[in-house]
């Protein structure tokens, strides 16, 4: 197989997978055999970063090879990190061009399974001009969304759940004042109109309308399963999902072996509520996240079968990460019921720490990349854009900054050191942390300039709030903390003038490489504005007539041969 000759793609994308949660990334008590058999027959980089500690960002700078905040999908505010509503108005731009439309205008039949979380309508219920067919996808289905505990009745909303609370607190603090006006009215101590007791409980009512109307259906209007632009399901039946997602992926290879095709998997593993079959639970030693774990590489297992059955394997490429890290404050009890994220500390949501944003990320491409090679060096998940436009012979645009490098001629050993000087590590639209990679040598240098305040103190993580702030409840670092991550990667040993001789040199390095980044910038629409968070209910996606959503066409589909 020559380089030319452009190979089949497959990218398998984790939701929330920690990156020692694998047997291959040091992990001994869950069984992982078929991601491990792909680190094996392929290439694992041990420094691989996602752009972003949350998904929807991080996939947007995955789809695109750009920074989030360069897209406008980098949040300014701690509630909405990641997309909240099917029914909002936000979403990756039009404007942005992903890998799947660079592959697509080189003939690559381009596919999606699973979850999206980039947005769907801007201005109209059906407009959809966020839609994966509307990014380069020629085939699409899944979960415009993603997959959220609020989409299994028995269990706690996971969506805003404090606010929630605050919500039904207020809607009854508020419910109360015209009942306690009836009491002076009753006893004739005073009199009160009945208009403006009639009013208090309007008032009342439409508070508890206003919010109840979204918050009270997040099942029905965000767990939406969708083929290309028709509901399949809603909402959907969450214990069926993953066996029509497998099933549909393994047809897409079917579909299009004999035509260079790009089929992008995007799991719903491991993300809470860790929906698993039967035959898994209780499979591993880890408990229930353990055992989705388990169920995820058995699927991985399944597309790698079909590749081999169809003679595919050695002429495709297959590509193996997570969004971003485990979610450590996700706990039933004494029960984890997120990642582990190995030696590295935080995890999902935390601006710079290692465990939030260090993924795995294995390349297998038999005759081509050399198998059992393990990469060092700092690479970003934004770097899968030009690699893929590389293999695929596209052109990448150049009319806007692309962040990512070709991993080409680093997957392949025809250089050993990492295009990337520097990484820039941001929490929402904040920059928390930076990382230089020195030329000369093998140092990684890492500053943090703001780090989030765990709660409770001492804690590793924000159990208090469920997932830790960008900005407010954060600790502001001047002179910012220094860590040299190439010898010290669980960040504990901390540097400064009086242990590290460079310490200020390195400092200055990297607050001039901040101040050119920042020079790249330009003002883009802000996709997570508070008029594109909240729910519109005339954006909402809706089987039927609104607000009666609801339908299950998937019996009949099952029928359908495809």
């Amino acid at each position: 197989v020559t380089r030319n000759s452009r190979p089949n793609i497959v990218l398998l994308m984790a939701d929330d997978l920690g990156v020692g949660d694998l047997c291959c990334y040091d992990n001994n008590t869950v069984s992982t055999p078929n991601i491990d058999r792909l680190a094996s027959e392929g290439v694992r980089l041990t420094q691989h970063l996602a752009a972003a500690s949350v998904g929807t960002p991080s996939r947007a700078a995955f789809l695109t090879g750009r920074y989030p905040i360069r897209s406008g999908m980098a949040s300014p505010f701690n509630l909405n990190r990641a997309l909240t509503w099917l029914g909002g108005s936000g979403g990756l731009p039009t404007n942005e061009t992903t890998f799947a439309k660079v592959l697509q205008h080189r003939g690559y039949r381009t596919g999606l399974i699973g979850k999206w979380h980039q947005g769907l309508s801007c201005a109209s219920r059906d407009d959809h001009c966020y839609h994966p067919l509307n990014h380069g996808f020629d085939y699409f289905y899944g979960l415009p969304f993603g997959l959220i505990s609020d989409c299994q009745t028995s269990k706690t909303p996971e969506l805003h759940r404090w606010l929630r609370v605050k919500l039904w607190i207020s809607t009854a603090a508020l419910s109360l004042v015209p009942l306690l006006l009836l009491i002076p009215k009753f006893t004739r101590w005073f009199s009160v109109p009945w208009k403006v007791i009639v009013t208090f409980a309007l008032l009342a009512f439409l508070f508890f309308l206003s919010w109840y109307s979204s918050y009270g259906f997040t099942r029905r209007w965000n767990c939406v399963l969708m083929r290309n632009h028709e509901i399949i399901q809603q909402p959907m039946r969450e214990d069926r999902v993953a066996s029509l997602m497998l099933k549909e992926a393994l047809a897409f290879i079917d579909r299009y072996k004999r035509s260079p095709f790009l089929l992008f998997v995007s799991f719903l593993h491991v993300h809470t509520p860790l929906i698993t079959k039967d035959k898994f639970v209780g499979h591993s030693k880890y408990g229930l996240y353990g055992d989705n774990v388990e169920e995820m590489d058995w699927m991985v297992g399944k597309i790698l079968e079909t590749l081999d059955r169809e003679r595919l394997a050695n002429h495709t490429l297959v590509y193996f990460t997570s969004d971003n890290g485990g979610r450590l404050e996700v706990q039933e009890g004494e029960v984890q019921l997120g990642g582990f994220n190995g030696v590295y500390k935080g995890g999902k949501g935390m601006g710079g720490w290692e465990g939030g944003i260090r993924v795995p990320g294995i390349f297998r491409w038999p005759t081509v990349l050399e198998a059992g090679k393990v990469i060092d060096e700092p690479t970003s998940l934004m770097d899968i854009y030009p690699t893929l436009s590389y293999i695929g012979g596209g052109i990448l645009p150049q009319d806007r900054v692309i962040d990512g490098r070709n991993l080409m001629p680093l997957l392949e050993g025809r250089v050993s050191h990492s295009e990337h000087e520097f990484l820039f590590h941001y929490c929402g639209v904040y920059l928390h942390t930076a990382r230089w990679h020195q030329k000369d040598c093998a140092t990684v240098w890492k500053v943090h300039f703001v780090t989030p305040k765990f709660s409770p103190d001492g804690a590793g993580a924000c159990y208090g709030s469920g997932m830790c702030s960008c900005s407010g409840d954060v600790t502001y670092h001047d002179p910012p903390l220094l860590f040299d991550i190439s010898r010290d990667p669980s960040e504990a040993r901390l540097l400064n003038p009086d242990n590290e001789a460079l310490f200020d040199l390195v400092v200055k390095k990297i607050e001039a490489a901040i101040k050119e980044h920042r020079r790249t910038l330009t003002p883009v629409p802000q996709q997570f504005s508070v008029f594109n968070t909240i729910w519109k209910p005339w954006l909402q996606p809706c089987c039927g007539t609104f607000p009666f959503c609801g339908c299950n066409k998937e019996d009949d589909i099952l029928s359908t041969a495809w």
